[in-house]
């Protein structure tokens, strides 16, 4: 029990740590998802031909624009969520051993904690991020932000504070995504042990990868909505409401259907597949080398003591 325990602790700390490493290292694909997300009118090419389109039009740094600000909000909403977790599960278990349904529980409402808190970082930096964007959409009025602070200044100026919650609504449904990843996993799990004893670390990190993919390309539509309604620069935008409510919801996703077919709900799918499964596979590379780094030194230590 002390192993899964520590087991447990040390994959929340690859979760956290790893999650800001590979956002770094795989942002030009989330750089490539937005643009096809907010920018309707740019053809859906494969993800290398956007990113080298980028390249050619803005500069090579340009797949790195906005790196800042994502990151920021990414620890900020790491600490929300882990700190949230953690306090709810230490007052709700006190002592007793966690279930897996309790672990859901506890981590859906510390998700829809840190949507509430956090979706301003989020609406600034996904505006950042498109500042000085070469846009295909002549409908989207560009901004003119010199950094964060002028960014949440501008916004409230001219647009009000609940500009600042853009998109509230899908996020919270989007709360949703580990859930139907979870019963994906232990569905493909259950199956794989029906054929073999036990699963490898490499079976794992498959079946991991796998129920993630399900569940991004599920939940993909309604973080397109997301993306739109955070942005908000639209000039004929009659959706863009406060916190997107299910009806602007609806009325979006029907104007996406009818202009671009039901292929237009998932542009820039295969930029966030590939970021999700290399993501996938960089945090199960970490974790290999931090639990046998861990356990080595554990074994040192106890091996000393006795």
């Amino acid at each position: 029990a002390g192993e899964d325990t520590e087991k447990r602790e040390l994959l929340h700390t690859v979760d956290g740590n790893g999650s800001v490493t590979a956002m770094t290292v795989f942002f030009p694909l989330d750089t490539a998802r937005l643009r096809l997300q907010v920018d309707e009118k740019r053809k859906s090419k494969t993800t290398h031909m956007v990113l080298l389109e980028i390249i050619k039009e803005e500069g090579i740094l340009a797949p790195y624009r906005g790196w800042f600000p994502v990151i920021s909000s990414l620890c900020c909403s790491n600490f929300v969520y882990f700190y949230t977790f953690n306090s709810l599960k230490a007052v709700w278990v006190k002592g007793q051993r966690s279930t897996t349904g309790k672990d859901l529980v506890v981590g859906f409402v510390a998700g829809v904690v840190n949507v509430l808190l956090t979706t301003p970082l989020w609406v600034v930096n996904t505006r950042l991020k498109l500042q000085g964007a070469k846009f295909r959409n002549e409908d989207i009025v560009p901004t003119n932000y010199k950094g964060i602070i002028d960014a949440f200044h501008q916004i409230i100026r001219d647009e009000g504070i609940s500009a600042l919650w853009n998109g509230t609504f899908p996020s919270l449904l989007l709360v949703f995504n580990p859930a139907i990843q979870f019963m994906f996993y232990e569905g493909l799990k259950r199956q794989l042990l029906k054929k073999r004893m036990k699963l490898s670390s490499l079976d794992v990190f498959i079946i991991g990868a796998v129920a993630k993919a399900i569940a991004t390309t599920l939940t993909y539509p309604m973080q397109t909505v997301q993306s739109i309604l955070r942005f908000g620069r639209h000039r004929l935008n009659p959706e863009n409401r406060t916190l997107g409510s299910l009806r602007n919801i609806l009325y979006l996703l029907h104007q996406r259907v009818r202009r671009f077919g039901i292929l237009g709900l998932y542009k820039g799918l295969e930029a966030k597949l590939l970021q999700t499964v290399l993501t996938a596979a960089l945090m199960f590379l970490v974790y290999e080398k931090l639990t046998a780094a861990t356990f080595t030194v554990m074994g040192l230590k106890r091996a000393h003591t006795r």
